[in-house]
């Protein structure tokens, strides 16, 4: 199994360099970008770097490491957009960069711009044409879709990426896990591993009905994953909020935070992202980080 850094995209600029350079430099996978214009609370003080201007100073500054959004928003983005973008990255990148979409979902933000946010029914069917635009941009000669949220005449995207994946981020069982089997090239959710395991026997479901193995789309999850001393109140504390604002978090001593990370191979992932927005500042950001690499990565 793989692992990678999620930087928050509130960090500055130069703290999000930072840490995709420890990351290239200790050998991490790869580095994943969120996008999104505000927090996803009431503090609107928090800055909110745009997503694909990070990534590509990030993919101009590293060499190595693979370098994906986590995941754009369509409801925001227009497919058309996303894709000449996407290209541009790519060859910025040498070929590292992993488009990462999804139906988009932060009611705050949409609110807060002025951008709709249909239903989730309406929503969805709006990212699978999304899919299919993106799709065609990336690898036909001219596009041309005459969907009901879309329509392209003879669109051209040039240059052709060589070999871009398309990641798209999705949980939702039903309808959402089957546009991941229809279009996807790797798949991302959040979660412990039972909820993977659980998650990822639906996928087989909707991969069965169309033919595809499951196993030719690359999987990946994150939760917050934190190394902790019994009697750390201020991390504790950190624990009990975000699990009580439905965050997945794993947290606890080197030997407990192993025993969860260990188990996600098994349920199906093959790539586990560590976010990085509470594991404080400077050093003590790259402390943590480096006790997590070396007390439980480097073990598995």
């Amino acid at each position: 199994m793989d692992f990678s850094l999620w930087p928050a995209a509130s960090r500055t600029w130069q703290s999000v360099l930072d840490g995709a350079e420890y990351a290239e430099r200790t050998g991490w996978h790869g580095v994943w970008i969120a996008d999104h214009f505000m927090q996803n609370g009431d503090d609107l003080t928090v800055p909110v770097n745009e997503a694909l201007a990070l990534v590509a100073g990030i993919v101009a500054r590293t060499e190595r490491v693979r370098v994906g959004t986590m995941v754009l928003g369509n409801t925001y983005r227009h497919p058309a957009v996303v894709a000449n973008a996407a290209a541009t990255i790519d060859q910025m990148s040498g070929g590292r960069f992993v488009l990462g979409i999804g139906a988009g979902w932060q009611v705050n933000e949409h609110e807060a711009y002025g951008i709709e946010l249909p239903p989730i029914g309406p929503r969805l069917k709006r990212f699978e044409e999304a899919c299919q635009v993106i799709k065609g941009l990336l690898t036909q000669e001219r596009t041309t879709f005459d969907g009901t949220y879309y329509q392209l005449s003879g669109a051209p995207s040039e240059p052709k990426p060589a070999n871009l994946p398309i990641l798209i981020g999705a949980a939702g069982e039903k309808v959402a896990l089957g546009i991941v089997a229809r279009y996807a090239d790797e798949w991302n959710h959040w979660g412990r591993p039972d909820l993977a395991a659980q998650k990822g026997a639906v996928f087989a479901d909707h991969c069965a009905k169309i033919g595809r193995d499951p196993k030719s789309v690359r999987r990946s999850a994150q939760t917050f994953l934190q190394i902790v001393e019994p009697g750390d109140s201020e991390a504790l504390a950190r624990k009990e909020q975000l699990e009580g604002r439905g965050a997945h978090v794993v947290m606890g001593s080197a030997p407990e935070v192993l025993d969860v990370v260990a188990r996600y191979p098994a349920a199906g992932i093959d790539e586990l992202l560590v976010p990085d927005a509470f594991l404080g500042e400077g050093n003590q950001r790259f402390d943590a980080l480096e006790r997590l690499r070396e007390e439980v990565l480097a073990k598995l």
